[in-house]
C-alpha cells in the first residue's frame, strides 16, 4: 500500500501570540474536553501559596491524549541526556508539588 505524502505543514504565530513560564497546571476533565488551567506558583511563607493564572486552554480528548505521548516522548529523551527527574512526594489529595 502506497502512503500518501505527508502534508507540508506551515507554523503561524498570531498576532496575539504570547510566551509565558508556568510551573502549574490543574487539570479538568469533562466529558467533550480537558481543560488545562497554567499559572505561576508564589509561595512567600510555609503556610502562603499564591497561584496566579495566566492561561486556560481546552483540548479535545484525543488531543490530550497526544500531548500525554509527545511530553512522555520527550521527557525519556530529557532524562536520557540529563538525567532523572525527580518529583516531591505527593500530599494526601494526591496533588503533586
Amino acid at each position: 500500500m502506497i502512503q500518501p505524502p505527508s502534508p507540508k505543514i506551515q507554523l503561524i504565530n498570531t498576532p496575539d501570540y504570547r510566551e509565558n513560564y508556568a510551573n502549574s497546571v490543574q487539570v479538568r476533565v469533562n466529558l467533550w474536553d480537558f481543560f488545562l488551567l497554567f499559572g505561576r506558583v508564589n509561595q512567600t511563607t510555609p503556610e502562603n501559596v499564591a497561584i496566579h493564572n495566566f492561561q486556560g486552554v481546552y483540548v479535545s480528548p484525543q488531543q490530550a491524549k497526544a500531548l500525554v505521548r509527545v511530553l512522555q516522548q520527550n521527557v525519556t529523551q530529557y532524562e536520557t541526556a540529563f538525567g532523572e527527574i525527580k518529583l516531591e512526594p505527593q500530599s494526601a489529595d494526591g496533588i503533586v508539588q
